[in-house]
């Protein structure tokens, strides 16, 4: 098969090469997928890049958990009607705090267990489909990992991000009212078409203030965090008691310390969200809601950038420069 590799981490264009590997081969109760389209995450580019000392975990990376494509067989325990089912998949290479698996979805085939291909619904493209794993999923785990948002007022911090893009349509989905932050006016455009009622420019205006206004006073039942280090005493100040702040990441501070009480005399919940370790049965919750608003045509997948196989290393720089949506190889 063709596909793209790294045998050392670095920068995108000194690292990564493409060429033939070895086609997979097929364990029980596992399928084999024809890749389409290959969905770029963070966390590829920061594992592909060593980020903070991150070392090679297999002697040659495949690199990406998502993508989409077709089941093109099967192996032993996996119904054979599974054969030319369009899918999407999620963790088919690495995964923090394991070693994860070697073989991404950056190639012509993947073999991956059945249960992580999940049925793409027809209204949605491949390179839509490419997208869900990671960032929708870590949306719906955000969302509603607490139990149901109907009725709330729920904050979606880098509501433009790809997180944030699916959070803020689950959430209002899920019968919330959402608020975005975002960092100029293409971004505040593009949580508000997803549905957010108000969109805060946290460059140019005072987010505690503007959140408490909008809320008249009430504050925040939950609070998508895309940044804890950064946002976490803005957070606190806008929530309501025994309000939850659910965080998937904290870049730009990777071991932030938090003021105690201020957590503490609000009863705050604070949830840490890892797309590699959602439980099973919040997986098939979230492949359900996504599906059912896909068929609806309730979906909007935001792809920022599709690339050639070959541009891979073209790709992963679109992915660190930041963008309005997904970025996708296509194969």
């Amino acid at each position: 098969m063709h596909a793209a590799f790294y045998t050392r981490t670095g920068p995108a264009r000194d690292v990564l090469a493409t060429g033939k590997q070895p086609d997979p081969s097929l364990a029980a109760g596992e399928v084999l997928v024809r890749v389409r389209a290959s969905g770029i995450n963070p966390a590829d580019v920061k594992r592909r890049a060593g980020w903070r000392g991150m070392k090679m975990e297999h002697p040659l990376v495949v690199p990406h958990t998502d993508g989409a494509g077709e089941i093109v067989e099967v192996g032993e325990g996996v119904a054979r009607s599974r054969v030319g089912e369009r899918v999407w998949l999620y963790n088919a290479q690495g995964g923090y705090g394991t070693a994860g698996r070697a073989f991404g979805t950056a190639a012509e085939l993947v073999a991956i267990p059945a249960g992580q291909a999940a049925r793409l619904d027809d209204a949605l493209s491949f390179e839509a489909g490419a997208c869900l794993g990671v960032p929708a999923m870590t949306a719906h785990r955000a969302i509603f990992s607490d139990g149901p948002v109907e009725g709330q007022t729920v904050l979606v911090n880098g509501a433009a991000g790809a997180v944030g893009h699916f959070a803020v349509q689950l959430a209002v989905a899920g019968g919330a009212r959402v608020i975005g932050t975002v960092g100029n006016a293409a971004a505040a455009a593009h949580a508000s078409a997803a549905g957010a009622f108000a969109a805060i420019d946290r460059k140019t205006e005072d987010v505690v203030a503007r959140v408490l206004e909008l809320s008249d006073g009430a504050g925040i039942d939950r609070i998508v965090e895309v940044d804890f280090g950064a946002n976490h005493k803005a957070d606190i100040a806008m929530l309501k008691l025994n309000g939850t702040i659910a965080s998937y990441s904290s870049s730009s501070d990777p071991e932030p310390v938090l003021p105690y009480y201020a957590f503490a005399n609000k009863g705050a919940n604070l949830r840490f969200i890892q797309g590699f370790s959602i439980p099973a049965e919040a997986r098939r919750a979230g492949e359900a809601m996504l599906a059912e608003l896909a068929a609806a045509g309730r979906l909007s997948v935001a792809i920022a950038g599709a690339y050639a196989l070959a541009d891979i290393a073209s790709a992963h720089e679109h992915v660190e420069r930041g963008s309005l949506g997904n970025v996708v190889v296509t194969i």
